[in-house]
């Protein structure tokens, strides 16, 4: 049996869909690499919402989608822009949604941690912002999660230079309780974050973000990098100080990134994680046997499905990880917060299917290509 799938030349393709999905069964937790994924927000289908209200979200679908990470062993890595961050979950939703999932991981006993920024704030001066990611990290301290500092707009905004940047991350990281990871998001995720850390010139960003870290190594758990460049983030980790772990966020080349090199690894903490959950959780298992070939057998095939989801413009990347989380059973709807299904065309969603039906990522592939066939049928296309 056949799909009828659009192509992107405006023409159709016959793909014919997988019937067994790739064995894959949750195990023991990791032992080499610490590894998070971030996770996607299920919207309420049925609230009565537009795309500029605040986000309706669907609690019970959206905490047991991170149970089934858990399950599986991967670290949840919460409100953070997979979560729509920024586009469609304001902070009123993102704190709820904070409150929730952290007292989930407590009650599975699930690693968590929490994105904090400044998105209660559109603009600001520094002492605004500042005390905006202040608030934001009191509230996941007081839930027992682990904080992630996210890079902010407000702080892009009014910040006139490195000296800014020192000053504001000096001072929560002065007062934060615990180890916290810094988070680089690049603006190929974000355009309104161009020249973080005080300058558009990537070497010199670079050497401020080392200068943050450098004054505080005690309070810095590790970094995020989402700048999808592999080779800066290898120079990048390869000059921090002992103890502070690299996590990529490069969801193009995250393979050879974690797998290492004779210098170093990356741990992880990536978007792409949310649909590849339980084959990432087993690669990395491979891993943790050192069958370094083996991990790379598992994931490499990943990589181009994950390119697709990601492509420009990358930001738009949540509709693809969501409609595959439709698709794979995970939620029984594609509406999203902000109404950013419809954010990507369909040919992109077809090629997303057949990507990810090709890799067994679906745990019921009749499903799948069923609820394929609906969404074709709503655009007009009959199989």
């Amino acid at each position: 049996m056949t799909i009828r799938l659009p192509d992107f030349k405006g023409g159709f393709r016959a793909y014919e869909p997988r019937t067994e999905p790739l064995a894959v069964t949750p195990g023991t937790p990791f032992t080499s690499r610490t590894v998070f994924s971030a996770a996607h927000v299920v919207a309420d289908p049925y609230a009565d919402v537009s795309p500029d209200s605040p986000a309706a979200v669907d609690w019970d679908a959206t905490l047991a989608f991170r149970r089934h990470l858990w399950s599986h062993g991967l670290g949840v890595a919460e409100a953070m822009d997979t979560a729509q961050r920024g586009m469609g979950l304001d902070w009123a939703g993102a704190a709820e949604l904070i409150r929730r999932s952290a007292a989930e991981a407590k009650s599975v006993g699930g690693r968590i941690a929490c994105g904090v920024g400044t998105d209660q704030i559109a603009s600001g001066s520094l002492v605004e912002v500042r005390a905006a990611y202040e608030e934001q990290l009191a509230l996941v301290e007081e839930s027992g999660a682990q904080a992630i500092l996210m890079a902010s707009r407000a702080l892009a905004a009014a910040a006139s230079g490195p000296e800014d940047y020192l000053e504001v991350y000096g001072h929560l990281l002065r007062q934060s309780a615990d180890p916290v990871i810094l988070h680089w998001l690049g603006p190929m995720f974000d355009p309104a974050l161009e020249g973080y850390w005080g300058s558009s010139d990537l070497d010199a960003a670079t050497d401020v973000f080392l200068d943050v870290i450098a004054a505080h190594p005690d309070k810095v758990d590790g970094i995020k990098v989402s700048l999808l460049d592999a080779q800066r983030e290898i120079d990048l980790r390869r000059r921090l100080p002992d103890g502070v772990r690299c996590y990529t966020g490069d969801d193009f080349n995250y393979p050879e990134l974690i797998a290492g090199d004779e210098q170093g690894f990356s741990h992880a903490l990536l978007g792409i994680f949310d649909p590849l959950g339980p084959l990432a959780a087993e690669a990395v298992r491979v891993l943790d046997t050192g069958d370094a070939a083996g991990f790379r057998e598992l994931l490499d095939p990943t990589v181009e499905l994950s390119r697709h989801l990601f492509q420009t413009p990358t930001r738009f990347y949540k509709t693809g990880v969501v409609f595959l989380a439709w698709l794979a059973g995970h939620q029984s709807h594609f509406t999203m917060v902000g109404g950013l299904q419809s954010a990507r065309s369909l040919p992109h969603f077809a090629r997303a299917y057949e990507l990810a039906d090709g890799l067994g990522l679906f745990p019921d592939p009749k499903l799948a290509e069923e609820r394929m066939k609906n969404l074709l049928a709503l655009y007009g296309v009959n199989q």
